[in-house]
């Protein structure tokens, strides 16, 4: 009854906000997951086939079911939704989860500034309205990630695969660890293509092969040869990586030391105030933190820039009861649909349960 009562008052609170509710669809294609969180995610969904053997799922998710209804739509013009219900995912530590949310969104953001602001606002006083007194909000930026390692020295698919596999805790510290011992190139392997080079480089470099022009295939074998194992940057990149994942802060001291940080390893990154957009620091017994690593290991994750969560104490336990950000390319690089700004926001009335 609690619960209920409370779903309640956040839903008048959320109307109250501008926010229209919609109606999500219970599956939807397995594709759409998959594509996003890759092959292993399969094994928390509820999957089937169709009679046409197109392969289904109950929702996992309910921030992807909204904005592909939303995409689907093919409207261009902003939009502010909320919606209810539960997200199924299989759990091999306990029973199956049921997920029982409200979540709210903001589509085709025009000032994604202002928007970021809307939903974190919006996410407090959701929590002022739950009777929480105290809270500890932490603020995180994907983008301050994704330009640090554009500034390092290492090759382009390195940093592909660094940005890709952020969000996932265990098989990027894996990644860390190749990268620091270089144990991803086979020492044979370079040294064949070293003499390749050479011998190529002493060649007529008017000649075609295969389509392609010397200095083309010159081209990419330089690039192939730029690996962590002759260069010998990839220990110092797993370092500088390390240590900016380790970085905790108040959120008001956040550009100072963030600042502090890339100054000490000379990468030309400024942080300013813009990567942080909350209104309101001073608000009595709530906790604003910024941490770069806010939001990584979690099974589903698809923020590009600015996340946050919020986490309560209930019942001696520390739960975190909201938690969002913005997602601007989920639907073109995932799902090949047209980019949609968007920022959202779950609120998970399960921590009651």
């Amino acid at each position: 009854m609690k619960s209920k009562n409370l779903s309640e008052r956040i839903l008048r609170l959320i109307k109250s906000k501008g926010f229209n509710n919609i109606e999500l669809d219970p599956v939807l294609e397995t594709k759409y997951i998959l594509q996003r969180s890759g092959e292993n995610f399969r094994k928390y969904l509820f999957s089937y086939h169709n009679s046409d053997g197109k392969e289904l799922c109950l929702r996992p998710d309910l921030t992807i079911s909204s904005i592909l209804k939303y995409a689907k739509s093919n409207k261009n013009s902003k939009e502010k939704v909320f919606y209810t219900g539960n997200a199924f995912r299989k759990s091999y530590s306990k029973k199956n989860v049921v997920i029982n949310q409200i979540g709210i969104e903001i589509f085709s953001s025009k000032n994604e500034n202002n928007d970021d602001k809307e939903i974190i606002d919006t996410s407090l006083k959701i929590l002022r309205s739950s009777g929480f007194k105290k809270a500890r909000i932490r603020i995180g930026n994907f983008e301050l990630f994704k330009l640090l390692i554009k500034k390092l020295p290492i090759v382009s698919r390195w940093k592909s695969r660094l940005i890709k596999f952020y969000w996932n805790e265990k098989y990027f510290s894996e990644l860390l660890k190749r990268l620091e011992s270089n144990l991803d190139i086979d020492p044979f392997v370079v040294s064949a293509d070293h003499k390749i080079y050479l011998k190529m480089k002493k060649d007529n470099s008017n000649k075609i092969v295969a389509g392609r022009s010397y200095k083309e295939i010159l081209a990419r074998y330089e690039n192939k040869l730029q690996n962590p194992r002759l260069l010998k940057t990839g220990k110092y990149s797993a370092k500088v990586i390390k240590e900016f994942l380790k970085i905790k802060t108040t959120l008001k001291d956040a550009p100072k030391n963030l600042n502090k940080f890339f100054k000490k390893y000379n990468l030309n990154i400024y942080v300013g105030k813009e990567f942080f957009p909350v209104s309101n620091l001073n608000q009595k017994n709530y906790k604003f933190e910024f941490s770069t690593s806010n939001g990584r290991g979690k099974e589903i994750e698809y923020y590009n820039s600015f996340n946050f969560s919020i986490d309560v104490k209930l019942k001696n336990k520390v739960k975190t009861y909201v938690a969002g950000g913005r997602y601007n390319d989920l639907t073109s690089k995932n799902f090949g649909l047209k980019k949609i700004p968007a920022v959202g926001a779950a609120v998970d009335l399960g921590i009651y349960e």
